[in-house]
C-alpha cells in the first residue's frame, strides 16, 4: 500500500478552485481591516461631531467595540444557517452580498449616523456570518488524495489575512486623510465586492459539501438530556443550576436592556451558559445510554475548555483596543520626523501604526518555531499550548503597562514620540501569537471530532466577551462616583485605565495558571 500511495502523494496537486478562495480572502480581508483600522479616527473625527468633544473618545470606543462584539457573535447565525440549511457556498455568497451593502451605506452616509450604523451592522453580520465559513469551505476542496496539501493554502490564508491587514493599516488612513471618508471607505466596499465576484467565479469548480441533517448527538442535545434526566433518589440539582441561570439572564435582560442592549444580550446569554455548562457538568453521566460515550465525553471536554476560553476573553479586551485606545492615545503623541530612521513619507497618523501588528506577526511565528521554541526545550522547558497562552495574557499584561507609563509621561506635558508606541504593539502582538494562534490549536486536539464545531463557535464568542469588558467599563467610568474614585488616584482616567486592564490581564493570567496545573490533557487528533 505504501508504494502506491507514496507516489500518489508525490503528484497531488492543490485543487484547481483554491486560488478563487484566496483571491477572495486576499480582498475581503483588506477591505475589512482597511475599514476597522480608519473607523475609530473617522468617528472622533467626522461623525461624532456632535458631541461634547470631551465625550467624542467614549463614544468612538463604544461604536468601535460594539461593532467587532458583532462580528464574533454572527458567525453562530452563519454556521447554523449553513449547516442545516444552505450549505457553506450559498451562505457564504449571499452574506457576502450582506457585507458588500454594508460597505454602500458606509460610503454614501460619512455624515448620516443612521444610515452609517446600518452600515455596521450590516458588515458585521456579512463579515462575522461569513467567518466559520471560508476556511471550513478550503477544506471541503481536499480529499484523502491530496489532503497533505491543506496545510499550505492554509498557510497562505494566514499569510493573506496579515498581508493585506499590514496594507490596509498603512493606506487607509492616507485616503481617508487626503480623499475624505466617502473615499476612503469606498475602496474597501469595492474590494469587496471584487472578492464577491472572485468567490463567484468558482462556483463551477467547487466541491459542495450539502448541509448536514440535524446531529441527535450534538452538544446541546446531550446537554438537555443530562438536565432533564432523573435519577431515582438523587434530585435534578443541576436543572436547578440551569434554571437559575436562566431566571438571572431574564433579570439581567430587564435591567440591562433600558441602557444598552448589547451589554444586556451578552450578560443574558454568558449567565445561561455558566450556569448551564455547571447544572449540565453535574448531571452529565445521566445521559450515557441516550446518547453515545463518545458524545458524553465530549460535551465534558467541551465544557472544560470553555473554562480556558472564559480566562482567556482579558486578552481580546487588551488586543482590541490596539484599535481605539491606542489610536486615541497616538493621536495626542507627536510624529519624530526629526529622525533619520522614521519613514515620515509614509507614516503620518496613529493609526498606521496598527500596521506593526500584522508584520510582527510575520517576524514572530517563525522566530518562535525556528528559535525560541527549540531553544527552551533545550533547556528542558517543556513549551505546552496552555503555557504558551498562560504567558501569552501576562506579556499583553505588560503591553497595557508599557503604554499606561507612555499615557502619564502624556498627562504630565510631555511631547512623546509616536514611536514609543512600538514597545507596547511588540509585546501585545508577541502574547496574541501565544494566544490566539495557540488556542484553536489547543481547543482542537482537546475536543472529540462531533465537538469540534462547537468549540469554533465558543472561541469566536470569547472575542465578543473581551470586547464587552470594554464595553462594562467604558459604562462605568461614567458614572460620576467612579470618576470620583479614579481621581483620587492620582492618575489621570486614560493612565488608570490602562493599568486597569494591565491589572486584568495579569490575574486572568494567574487564575489560566492556577486552571492549567489541574487541567486534564487530552489527544484528540484524528489517527493516521
Amino acid at each position: 500500500m505504501t508504494t502506491t500511495t507514496a507516489p500518489a502523494a508525490a503528484q497531488a496537486r492543490i485543487p484547481r478552485q483554491i486560488p478563487y478562495i484566496i483571491g477572495n480572502e486576499a480582498c475581503e480581508r483588506f477591505g475589512f481591516y482597511g475599514m476597522r483600522n480608519i473607523l475609530t479616527p473617522f468617528l472622533i473625527g467626522s461623525l461624532l461631531l456632535f458631541a461634547p468633544e470631551a465625550e467624542r473618545a467614549g463614544i468612538a470606543k463604544d461604536v468601535f467595540h460594539t461593532f467587532v462584539i458583532g462580528v464574533y457573535f454572527f458567525p453562530l447565525l452563519g454556521g447554523w444557517l449553513s449547516d442545516r440549511f444552505f450549505g457553506k457556498y450559498r451562505t457564504t455568497l449571499w452574506l457576502s452580498l450582506v457585507y458588500c451593502l454594508g460597505f454602500v451605506c458606509l460610503a454614501l452616509s460619512t455624515d448620516n449616523r443612521a444610515g452609517f450604523y446600518t452600515g455596521l451592522f450590516l458588515i458585521a453580520l456579512g463579515s462575522g456570518g461569513i467567518k466559520p465559513l471560508v476556511s471550513a469551505f478550503v477544506g471541503d476542496q481536499f480529499d484523502q488524495g491530496n489532503k497533505h496539501l491543506a496545510k499550505v493554502v492554509y498557510d497562505a490564508f494566514y499569510w493573506t489575512i496579515n498581508f493585506g491587514s499590514f496594507f490596509a493599516s498603512l493606506l487607509m488612513p492616507i485616503f481617508l486623510r487626503s480623499y475624505g471618508p466617502a473615499v476612503a471607505f469606498g475602496i474597501p466596499g469595492a474590494l469587496m465586492f471584487v472578492a464577491t465576484f472572485v468567490f463567484w467565479l468558482g462556483r463551477r469548480k467547487y466541491v459542495m459539501v450539502p448541509p448536514s441533517p440535524p446531529n441527535p448527538h450534538s452538544f446541546l442535545r446531550v446537554a438537555r438530556t443530562a438536565l432533564l434526566a432523573q435519577s431515582p433518589g438523587r434530585g435534578r440539582p443541576g436543572l436547578i443550576v440551569a434554571g437559575l441561570g436562566g431566571l438571572l439572564a431574564l433579570a439581567a435582560l430587564a435591567w440591562l436592556v433600558r441602557s444598552d442592549f448589547v451589554i444586556a444580550v451578552l450578560v443574558a446569554l454568558g449567565l445561561l451558559i455558566a450556569f448551564g455548562g455547571v447544572g449540565t457538568s453535574m448531571q452529565l453521566e445521566r445521559a450515557r445510554g441516550a446518547h453515545p460515550d463518545e458524545a458524553v465525553d465530549g460535551v465534558s471536554a467541551v465544557l472544560r475548555i470553555l473554562i480556558v476560553f472564559a480566562l482567556i476573553t482579558p486578552f481580546w479586551s487588551l488586543f482590541d483596543q490596539k484599535a481605539s485606545t491606542w489610536v486615541i492615545q497616538g493621536d495626542a503623541m507627536r510624529m519624530p520626523t526629526e529622525q533619520w530612521w522614521w519613514p515620515g513619507w509614509l507614516v503620518k497618523s496613529p493609526a498606521q501604526m496598527q500596521a506593526l501588528n500584522p508584520i510582527l506577526v510575520m517576524l514572530i511565528i517563525p522566530f518562535n518555531n525556528l528559535v525560541l521554541y527549540p531553544f527552551l526545550q533545550r533547556l528542558g522547558i517543556e513549551v505546552t499550548a496552555l503555557r504558551r497562552m498562560g504567558v501569552g495574557l501576562a506579556f499583553s499584561g505588560l503591553s497595557w503597562v508599557v503604554a499606561g507609563l507612555i499615557q502619564l509621561q502624556i498627562d504630565g506635558g510631555d511631547a512623546v514620540s509616536i514611536a514609543w508606541q512600538i514597545a507596547p504593539y511588540a509585546l501585545l502582538t508577541f502574547g496574541e501569537v501565544l494566544v490566539s494562534a495557540t488556542g484553536l490549536e489547543f481547543a482542537y486536539s482537546q475536543a472529540p471530532r462531533a465537538m469540534k464545531g462547537a468549540i469554533m463557535s465558543f472561541w469566536l464568542l470569547s472575542v465578543s466577551y473581551g470586547n464587552l469588558w470594554v464595553l462594562v467599563t467604558n459604562a462605568a467610568v461614567r458614572n460620576e462616583a467612579v470618576t470620583a474614585q479614579i481621581a483620587g488616584t492620582g492618575f489621570g482616567q486614560n493612565a488608570f485605565l490602562m493599568f486597569f486592564f494591565a491589572g486584568f490581564a495579569f490575574l486572568a493570567a494567574l487564575a489560566f495558571a492556577l486552571y492549567a496545573r489541574r487541567y486534564p490533557m487530552q489527544d484528540h487528533y484524528r489517527a493516521a
